[in-house]
């Protein structure tokens, strides 16, 4: 059971490395290759390549308060850490955990290196984002789903166990006796 879980703690930060170091190589690129402002079609107007910078969250939010930004982050961090923990028996828990926190972090990183966040992708009508932000978005889409699924298992089980028949055990066999 123990090596389970380590397993799990292993995934979960294989996957943020990995998703860390593919959004800083992305932003690495972008900040050598495209001038600030500047930008380019890759799909026509359905998405373009932008280079842009972000003090704020989400959508700007909270733009020029870096203080209460490194607050809010920390915090979103430990809760995730704490959840994770929490639950490292729920299947697939590390994958949607090594997503978030690894588009966290990659944040993390711009932030203490300058200050901002490197953006570079841009959709019509919506504010420009990067690896780390679809990493973040996947991430909670796919924990919702993950621990949804958990429930529902659980609920599952507890029903079946409830609809046994006395005197059986939940293999479904007869009670040992002795």
């Amino acid at each position: 059971m123990a090596t389970d879980r380590a397993r799990v703690v292993a995934l979960a930060g294989l996957t943020a490395i990995v998703v860390v170091v593919a959004d800083q190589a992305a932003k690495a690129v972008v900040r050598r290759r495209v001038d600030l402002g500047d930008r380019s079609d890759l799909l026509g107007a359905a998405l373009r390549l932008v280079h842009v910078e972000n003090d704020g969250v989400a959508f700007g939010q909270l733009s020029g308060n870096a203080t209460l930004i490194g607050v809010v982050v920390a915090l979103a961090i430990g809760a995730l850490l704490w959840f994770f923990l929490a639950n490292l028996d729920t299947p697939l828990v590390w994958l949607p955990t090594g997503m978030l926190l690894g588009g966290a972090l990659g944040n993390v990183v711009d932030r203490l290196r300058a200050g901002v966040v490197t953006d570079y992708l841009k959709l019509p009508s919506w504010p420009a984002f990067n690896l780390a932000d679809i990493c973040i978005t996947f991430g909670v889409i796919g924990l919702l789903l993950v621990v949804e699924r958990d429930a529902r298992r659980r609920s599952r089980a507890a029903r079946e166990a409830e609809a046994a028949p006395a005197g059986e055990d939940a293999g479904g066999g007869a009670a040992d006796p002795a």
